[in-house]
């Protein structure tokens, strides 16, 4: 019998259902677009839910517009996509991310029916996310044009890499970000508050491992999950002729700050000297 279940459970997995076995079979649905346990998690929550809600961060604090040209670094899944296939009017997408099977997912999911979106494959190497990659993340250089986009985000994606990796995915951001156009990313920043909180209260992230340029939560695997101090964040945007749209919106992960847009700091920039 045990035969037998793994069978047909490899084909519910196939068709995008689940199928659990107790006197016999039994079928549960999965929601519209939600995707299958064999894609990499994306994080915690509800896929549907936190999409919603990071359109609406978008719009209010990113300026999202529906006629967008929208890049997606660290796509993932798509929980960020599947919001914008009815938000966006002419505006257009493209998805990154290194972990193939969400790739594969993404466009059978949302490409397929759907020309204005298109998802790209990355190899690069990510200790924590693609330990197979065959090229550094600071090899990688974004297949667009100058100036193609102009709403670019990254959500927790620089909560996941160490400084080199970093600094050449923002020189591609200001590469490929046109005039006038946004980038919203999310940090973990570490300040004269956080640090205190980290301290005294022990938020979820502890990161007491000091690294050349950032500090990490697990030594081992230190990509898990990254912070940088605020002001040596400033300092890399400005480089790059960034200016930060103020103020920073900072994320629940600080002990006591329950008012947050989200888990992780929002940083919003835009081309143009600094202040």
């Amino acid at each position: 019998m045990s035969s037998l279940k793994s069978t047909v459970q490899a084909l519910g997995r196939r068709l995008g259902i689940s199928i659990e076995y107790r006197t016999g079979f039994k079928v549960f649905p999965r929601r519209k677009f939600e995707p299958p346990k064999w894609c990499t998690p994306v994080g915690p929550g509800d896929y549907i839910a936190l999409g919603d809600e990071f359109l609406k961060v978008f719009r209010d604090l990113g300026g999202l517009r529906p006629t967008d040209r929208v890049l997606d670094i660290g796509c993932g899944t798509g929980r960020l996509a599947r919001p914008l296939t009815t938000f966006l009017t002419t505006g257009t997408y493209d998805g990154l991310d290194v972990v193939a099977s969400s790739i594969t997912w993404c466009r059978q999911t949302y490409a397929r029916n759907d020309k204005r979106f298109h998802f790209h494959h990355t190899n690069a190497y990510n200790k924590a996310y693609n330990p197979q990659g065959t090229f550094p993340s600071s090899a990688y250089r974004f297949p667009f044009p100058d100036a193609s986009f102009d709403f670019i985000f990254l959500t927790s994606v620089f909560t996941h890499m160490l400084p080199a990796d970093l600094e050449h995915y923002l020189d591609e951001i200001a590469r490929v970000l046109a005039p006038g156009g946004r980038c919203l990313m999310t940090w973990f920043l570490l300040d004269d508050e956080s640090r205190r909180q980290m301290v005294d209260n022990g938020p979820v992230f502890n990161f007491q491992h000091a690294l050349p340029g950032c500090y990490v939560s697990n030594a081992e695997v230190p990509e898990g999950a990254v912070a940088y101090d605020e002001t040596r964040m400033r300092a890399l945007v400005a480089a790059r002729s960034l200016r930060i749209l103020e103020p920073i919106h900072r994320g629940t992960w600080r002990c006591g700050q329950s008012d947050g847009v989200g888990l992780q700091d929002v940083v919003v920039v835009q081309p143009g000297d600094p202040a």
